[in-house]
C-alpha cells in the first residue's frame, strides 16, 4: 500500500490544522496523507453552479481521533437536491464543488491514533454534525447550536456519498448487530425528529397534526405513534403519499390538502377531524410542520389549539412574511423551531434495534455507489412515488 501527502480540504471534517500550505476554495489546507485501496473512490459532487458531476476522491488516511470509514450507505436528503438545484439553504451556500451525502451508515476501517472507542470491522451511524466544543454552546451541551459546526456534506466539508471517508470516532455511533446499514443512514432524519418531538413536549393521549408526508413527516408519523399520541393526522397534496401513510401507520387519519381554500380553511377542515364535541379542547394540542412551506406552517398555526404548539421541522425559506401575527398572539400559540438534534443517535438506535420503530418500509428505492446521480434525480423527481432514495455500495472494500 503506497501514500503520499496531499491538501486535507478534499475530504475530511476535521478542524482545520494551524499550519497551513495554502488556501483552496476559501478553506483551509493541512497536509494529510492518502492511502491508494484496491478499489477506487467515486463520489458525487455539486458544483456553485448548479451542476452534479461524479469525480473519483482521493482516500485519506485517518488523523488521530479519526476512524475511516467505508459507507455502506447513503440516504438522500431534500437538502441535498436544494444545494443542487438552489445552490444554497439560507446561509449556507456551494461556493465550490463538494462532496454530497450526510444520511450515513458504514464499517471501520482503520483507526487513528488515540481510538479506543471503536476498532476495525465495527459497523456504525454517523453523526454528520462535528461541533467545535469548546463556545459556550458546546459545553452547554446545546452543539447543535455551534456557530463554527463542521457538517458533512455541507460546502466546504465533504459528504458520504463516497466510498472511503475519514470522520471522528466521537461522532460514530455502534449499530446493535439487528440493524442494518440502510437503517442506521435513517438514523439522521429520524434525529430530526426526535429532536423536533421533544421540544415540542408531545403527549401521551394528547392529539397530534403533521404537515407533509414526505420522508421527515412520515418519520414523525411513527415517532408521534410510537411516543402515544392519539388521534394523528397527517395532510399533503399528494393523495399517493396520504395513501403510503395509511398503510404505514393504519391508526392515523389523512386530510389531502385544498388548493382552493386558504390556510385557514384547511385548517377548519383538518379540525374536524378531531372530536368536535369538546369544543377547542379536543383540538390538536400539537402540530409538527415538516414541510417548511410558509402556507403549511400557516395553516398549521390556525390548526393547533389556543394554548397549543408549533414545532416547524421542515427547512423554508429565509423569510416569511405572512404568519398570523395577533392569531398566535390572543391564542398563546406556541411557535418553536428546532436546528438539527443533539444527544438523540443513542436513543434512535435503541428505538430501531428494539423494534419501537419499524422505518425500513420508508425505503423506496436503492442505487449503487456508481449510479448516485440517478438517485439524486430519482429523488427530485416526486411523481416516481419515491419515498426515501438511498445509495447502497455492496463491496468488500477492506484493505
Amino acid at each position: 500500500m503506497s501514500a503520499s501527502v496531499v491538501p486535507d480540504h478534499f475530504g475530511s471534517t476535521t478542524a482545520p490544522a494551524k499550519t497551513v500550505s495554502g488556501t483552496s476554495n476559501g478553506t483551509v489546507q493541512s497536509k494529510q496523507a492518502t492511502l491508494s485501496p484496491k478499489h477506487a473512490n467515486p463520489s458525487l459532487q455539486v458544483t456553485a453552479d448548479h451542476k452534479l458531476k461524479q469525480v473519483e476522491a482521493p482516500v485519506y488516511a485517518p488523523k488521530p481521533g479519526e476512524v475511516l470509514l467505508h459507507i455502506k450507505a447513503t440516504g438522500v436528503c431534500g437538502s441535498d437536491i436544494h444545494f443542487w438545484k438552489v445552490g444554497s439553504i439560507g446561509p449556507l451556500v456551494v461556493e465550490g464543488d463538494c462532496i454530497l451525502g450526510h444520511e450515513a451508515a458504514g464499517i471501520v476501517l482503520k483507526v487513528g491514533e488515540g481510538v479506543t472507542t471503536l476498532k476495525e470491522g465495527d459497523r456504525v451511524a454517523v453523526e454528520p454534525g462535528v461541533p467545535c466544543g469548546e463556545c459556550f454552546l458546546c459545553r452547554d451541551g446545546r452543539y447543535n447550536l455551534c456557530e463554527d459546526v463542521q457538517f458533512t456534506g455541507v460546502y466546504p466539508y465533504h459528504g458520504t456519498i463516497q466510498r472511503y471517508k475519514c470522520h471522528p470516532a466521537q461522532w460514530c455511533h455502534l449499530l446493535p448487530d439487528n440493524v442494518s446499514y440502510s437503517e442506521g443512514a435513517l438514523l439522521e432524519p429520524l434525529s430530526v425528529v426526535m429532536h423536533g418531538i421533544q421540544s415540542a413536549g408531545l403527549t401521551l393521549g394528547r392529539g397530534v397534526v403533521i404537515c407533509g408526508a414526505g420522508p421527515i413527516g412520515l418519520i414523525a408519523l411513527a415517532a408521534a405513534r410510537a411516543s402515544g399520541a392519539h388521534p394523528i393526522v397527517i395532510t399533503d397534496l399528494e393523495p399517493k403519499r396520504l395513501e403510503f401513510a395509511r398503510k404505514f401507520v393504519p391508526s392515523c387519519q389523512t386530510y389531502q390538502v385544498d388548493r382552493s381554500l386558504d390556510s385557514e380553511g384547511n385548517a377548519k377542515q383538518i379540525r374536524k377531524l378531531f372530536c368536535e364535541r369538546t369544543g377547542e379542547y379536543g383540538a390538536p394540542e400539537t402540530v409538527l410542520e415538516c414541510t417548511g412551506v410558509e402556507s403549511s406552517v400557516v395553516t398549521a398555526c390556525y390548526t393547533a389549539r389556543r394554548g397549543g404548539t408549533v414545532m416547524v421541522i421542515g427547512v423554508g425559506r429565509s423569510i416569511m412574511n405572512n404568519l398570523p401575527f395577533m392569531h398566535l398572539s390572543l391564542a398563546e400559540i406556541d411557535l418553536k423551531f428546532i436546528n438539527r438534534y443533539r444527544d438523540t443517535w443513542p436513543a434512535g438506535l435503541q428505538c430501531l434495534g428494539g423494534g419501537i420503530l419499524d422505518l425500513k418500509p420508508l425505503v423506496s428505492h436503492t442505487f449503487p455507489l456508481e449510479d448516485s446521480m440517478k438517485a439524486l434525480h430519482t429523488c427530485g423527481d416526486l411523481s416516481n412515488g419515491s419515498i426515501k432514495v438511498q445509495i447502497i455500495d455492496e463491496i468488500d472494500a477492506s484493505f
